[in-house]
């Protein structure tokens, strides 16, 4: 990865991270990153670059924008802080536009797609909610928007990272999560 601005986005969690990858020598590949800035690595080495309490951050974060709410749960003997959706009319817009960009407004070359919701289709694949978000559909809607899905997320990411310009980091986090 290889940073082209480290001017301040106005995020904390993204300025920290413009931060890590500016003071990295050499730099580090998209999959090494996921691995720091999610937590799941224990190099020992590369502590410094890794975020603390990504989650509950994000979490904080999304709490304060009025998407989710804070609660506290008993599951048997602990009490777990939850962060349950408060804000169902964004989740449901979310849902129908990723639904109506492989229905209604389709593209058969990712290159033509929104980056923001192509990044929205890969992340929800990665994160493995994509059967949800097109489960309310009628079946033969539902086979066709996972089909189209399918085809998008198995397309070569280094070869789909030359052809449009500005996407090349999504296709490196597809490629990343694929592997």
């Amino acid at each position: 990865v290889l940073l082209k601005s480290d001017a301040p986005t106005g995020d904390v969690l993204l300025d920290e991270t413009l931060r890590h990858i500016k003071a990295t020598e050499p730099a580090e590949t998209v999959q090494t990153w996921i691995e720091l800035l999610t937590g799941e690595t224990w190099n020992p080495f590369k502590l410094q670059y890794q975020l603390r309490n990504v989650r509950e951050r994000v979490a904080k974060s999304l709490v304060e924008k009025g998407i989710l709410t804070t609660e506290k749960q008993n599951f048997l003997l602990f009490d777990m802080t939850t962060h349950p959706v408060s804000n169902a009319g964004e989740k449901q817009r979310l849902v129908r536009k990723l639904q109506e960009s492989v229905l209604e407004r389709w593209v058969r070359e990712p290159q033509r797609m929104e980056r923001r919701t192509l990044a929205l289709l890969v992340l929800a694949h990665s994160s493995d909610v994509l059967e949800g978000v097109f489960g309310g559909l009628a079946d033969e809607r539902y086979d066709l928007a996972m089909n189209r899905s399918k085809d998008l997320l198995e397309l070569d990411p280094e070869l789909e990272a030359t052809k449009a310009k500005g996407t090349e980091m999504i296709w490196a986090v597809l490629a990343a999560f694929n592997k």
